[in-house]
């Protein structure tokens, strides 16, 4: 499939239905089509191939426009992605829903139903998904008149109307604050004796509106360091992908170097991250010589970052146009040092875990769900490669130097917790060949692009880095007064969590810790700041000179 052969496609079955496309960049297509057609040409294009991801909702009132919908679908084994966006009056924000032909499209559908007021006739389940029970009617966060800092009164007596149990079930509520959950999420869980039936989940508790913040608060440059902080694993992922997709939006180069260099905070992260989740999930089953093994193997490469940065985690490395810190020799040959070390060690582990008959039973046919399962809900990362989708964003659709480095994609075809564990450990490896390359053909030149006067407004851009746990995908529409008008952030497990339920179907509910950690939930990123007072529980907004005034106190 190529982008002239789905443009020939689609207008020969759809006419005048699908207009465009809009120039974005040379591996995007961006068209517009008819709302009324919107199922339809969905539902078409997974059937020529396509990847469901999200869906992009916006308040383009300002603009005589009314309300915009995106949705945006990849093309993996071609190498391109395709957005398709229409939009809807001011006065009736209604669109076909999609989601009964693409389940994952449901919670896109639902959020934009909770903070832009749009209404999805034809979704299958019309409840919160975002706002807090006691949010009141009628107030959508992210349209343009709502102030950014808004705290409503709250209502009484009203709570979220789980989904009904099946017949002869009993509901088992884990969390919202549980021990094998490592941030507040609520699940229902419902079981016939021992085994799990069905599941719901309630979530978005720790939502901190960076998306409104930034596009009404915070200038272009000051996202990326928002950006870090929406996980507390993937900085440079979000960074990096904000950074690529305002740079691709506004037509900025960015220096070869500085790629190389983003490539490698990436990988350093990505070998930390999956070290940190296989301790986890050693502990998560029982385990903990695993835990501790795989958290000693993960402390130098802690040390390693800090050298690098200045900072264990938020590195404050990407900026618009490159990057802030240069690698010298002397930093390329320590990164060299600890990668040997860390090598070695990974080796270690994976042999002991390889013939460890424990780890077998607990993982072995544990969160099965079969490959056409997994690509209907479009999952993403390890969790689809243990699964034999053989996707990854670095490979299929390159960015930053990917393209002149050499890697494998390891994928396993157990469709359950044990492929997980094994695609994780590999890509340790692979992510050591990757660093070294940067090492071996990183070129010289500058690590920032000339700082442009102002960027145009009202361009698209759209980036996927392939963070540990999966894609991210942040979309912006260029805006006015140095910030985006629009920033949609998509982190991974905002798309596998919608998988769990099925991951978790006629499983044993002691293995619900491990199913549900084997995706390495983050819920605030997914969630996606005010500080409250201890003691009192009042909010404040801190000013700019408090902020600056506490960052150089070196916090004392």
């Amino acid at each position: 499939m190529t982008q002239e052969t789905l443009l020939q496609t689609l207008r020969a079955e759809f006419g005048a239905a699908v207009t465009g496309p809009d120039p974005a960049a040379p591996r995007r297509l961006l068209l517009d089509v008819e709302r009324a057609r919107l199922p339809e040409i969905a539902r078409r294009l997974i059937a020529l191939g396509a990847r469901y991801q999200v869906g992009v909702g916006s308040d383009d009132r300002a603009r005589g426009l009314g309300f915009g919908l995106i949705h945006l679908f990849a093309f993996d084994k071609s190498g391109f992605t395709t957005a398709i966006r229409t939009s809807a009056p001011a006065e009736t924000p209604e669109f076909p829903s999609i989601t009964p032909d693409i389940p994952v499209a449901g919670w896109t559908e639902r959020e934009y139903r909770d903070l832009l007021g749009f209404r999805f006739p034809g979704h299958p389940k019309p409840k919160k998904l975002i706002l807090a029970d006691d949010w009141p009617d009628g107030i959508y966060p992210l349209r343009k008149e709502v102030p950014y800092n808004l705290v409503p009164p709250a209502a009484e007596d009203v709570a979220y109307q789980l989904d009904e149990a099946p017949p002869g079930t009993t509901m088992v509520p884990v969390g919202p604050f549980h021990s094998s959950l490592h941030e507040p999420a609520h699940f229902a869980v419902y079981v016939d004796g021992e085994t799990i039936k069905g599941c719901d989940y309630r979530g978005f508790m720790t939502h901190r509106g960076i998306e409104k913040l930034c596009q009404t608060q915070v200038s272009y440059n000051e996202i990326p360091f928002v950006a870090e902080r929406i996980c507390g694993i993937c900085g440079s992922v979000h960074a990096t992908a904000y950074a690529q997709s305002v740079e691709e939006a506004a037509g900025l180069a960015v220096p070869r170097r500085a790629e190389f260099i983003r490539v490698l905070m990436l990988e350093l992260e990505r070998i930390h991250s999956h070290l940190l989740w296989l301790g986890v999930a050693g502990h998560l089953i029982g385990f903990d010589t695993v835990f501790m093994h795989a958290w000693r193997v993960r402390e130098p490469v802690m040390w390693l970052s800090e050298r690098i940065t200045g900072n264990r985690k938020t590195y404050g490395m990407v900026v618009l146009g490159g990057v802030r810190r240069d690698i010298s020799p002397e930093t390329a040959e320590d990164i060299r040092s600890v990668l040997k070390k860390v090598e070695a060690e990974v080796l270690g582990l994976k042999a002991a875990i390889l013939k460890d008959s424990l780890i077998h039973k607990r993982t072995k046919g544990v969160g099965h769900m079969p490959k056409a399962e997994a690509e209907r809900w479009s999952l993403v990362g390890p969790v689809a490669r243990a699964r034999s989708i053989d996707i990854d964003a670095r490979r299929d659709h390159p960015y930053a130097a990917y393209n002149e480095l050499s890697f494998d994609v390891p994928t396993a075809d157990s469709c359950d917790v044990w492929g997980t564990v094994l695609v994780r450990l590999l890509e340790v490896f692979e992510s050591v060949k990757i660093m070294r390359q940067v090492l071996d053909k990183m070129p010289a030149g500058p690590i920032l692009a000339a700082p442009q006067e102002a960027l145009p407004a009202f361009r698209h851009g759209l980036s996927m880095v392939e963070a540990p746990r999966g894609e991210s995908v942040h979309y912006v529409i260029t805006g006015e007064e140095n910030r985006p008008e629009r920033w949609r952030v998509r982190a991974p497990t905002y798309t596998n969590l919608q998988g769990v339920p099925r991951m978790l179907l006629d499983n044993q509910f002691a293995d619900f810790p491990i199913i549900v950690g084997s995706i390495d939930p983050c819920y605030s990123c997914t969630d996606r700041a005010v500080v409250v007072e201890r003691g009192t529980g009042r909010e404040r907004v801190w000013d700019r000179a408090e902020l600056t005034t506490l960052s150089r106190a070196g916090g004392k």
